[in-house]
């Protein structure tokens, strides 16, 4: 089985070394989320109240990637999710830190297909105390919030996306799974200010992120501390 499994991500790694050499390659298709001025300025005040910062405008120096799924199986409600500029009604878990909708850089198709959703360094709100310092890129899947469904295509997508930005943004030094967020609270790289605000998270999956993790492994990209 682990022969298999070895075999396998040498196949992936070999359809993507045109993304390692060439990074104009990659595709990416367009596809903005409602991010105009009340947006900005819901961003530059989660800024303030959970980093205790105070900005001028909401562009970030990427450090981090993370990697999440939807919990939903369609390509357009999870779109959808994340389009508007106001976060949903039913988000009670976290509604109370801010009204701002949740948001990512990317959103990856069940078919690969990669979906830039807002620019690459603005702010986006995916994952607690790290959002100031991280791109983040939705996977269309992980029905229920349960299963490790993420598929082949998905995964050669998000190898590819994270070589990159690897490339585009040399600042970037850790690739996490939404899981591990809290692990970081034990680096410098964590800023949130509420110590009550955390959420259990099981996305994108661990299998998922171990075999993305073994077909980047050349970048050296740091896990999050045990």
């Amino acid at each position: 089985m682990r022969k298999l499994k070895e075999i396998f991500l040498l196949l992936i790694l070999l359809s993507i070394v045109s993304y390692a050499n060439d990074t104009q390659e990659i595709k990416i298709i367009d596809k903005p989320i409602d991010f105009g001025a009340k947006r900005i300025e819901m961003t530059k005040a989660y800024i303030k109240k959970h980093y205790g910062f105070e900005v001028d405008n909401i562009e970030i120096e990427p450090k981090i990637i993370v990697l999440h799924w939807t919990a939903e199986m369609s390509f357009d409600k999870s779109f959808k999710r994340l389009k508007p500029q106001k976060l949903f009604s039913d988000r009670k878990d976290i509604a109370k830190a801010s009204a701002l909708n949740v948001s990512s850089q990317f959103l990856v198709d069940r078919d690969g297909t990669i979906y830039r959703l807002m620019p690459e360094n603005w702010m986006a709100r995916h994952v607690i105390g790290l959002n100031y310092y991280s791109i983040g890129i939705e996977n269309v899947g992980g029905e229920g919030n349960k299963k490790d469904d993420l598929t082949p295509e998905q995964l050669k997508s998000n190898i590819a996306l994270v070589r990159y930005l690897k490339e585009k943004y040399p600042t970037i030094s850790y690739l996490i799974g939404h899981y591990e967020y809290r692990q970081m609270e034990k680096t410098e790289l964590w800023l949130e200010l509420d110590k009550g605000y955390r959420t259990k998270k099981s996305d994108p999956g661990k299998r998922f992120m171990s075999d993305v993790r073994e077909a980047v492994a050349d970048l050296n990209l740091s896990t999050p501390p045990k």
